[in-house]
């Protein structure tokens, strides 16, 4: 199973990153457990610049922007081939 972590405060912005990834993970009907990370030295234990930020399997793959669905898709898929 995946592991997603959306990085932010929780605004509007991260609900998006939250919601697309969420939306590629049902689309591609994974398994995938997402988290929301808000705590600031949490945030901070990964390279990221700007919130909101996606890290899947550990591994910051998007920072300070909203990726588009196909961009969360290929990640999973790469994340994926990785874990297997």
């Amino acid at each position: 199973m995946l592991t997603i972590k959306v990085l932010g405060s929780g605004c509007e912005n991260c609900k998006k990153v939250e919601a697309t990834a969420r939306k590629a993970v049902t689309t591609m009907g994974m398994e995938a457990q997402v988290e929301k990370v808000t705590d600031y030295a949490a945030i901070h234990k990964y390279p990221i610049l700007a919130t909101p930020g996606l890290v899947i399997n550990e591994k910051l793959v998007c920072a300070g922007r909203i990726p588009t669905e196909a961009e969360v898709t290929t990640w999973l898929v790469n994340a994926e081939m990785g874990a297997s």
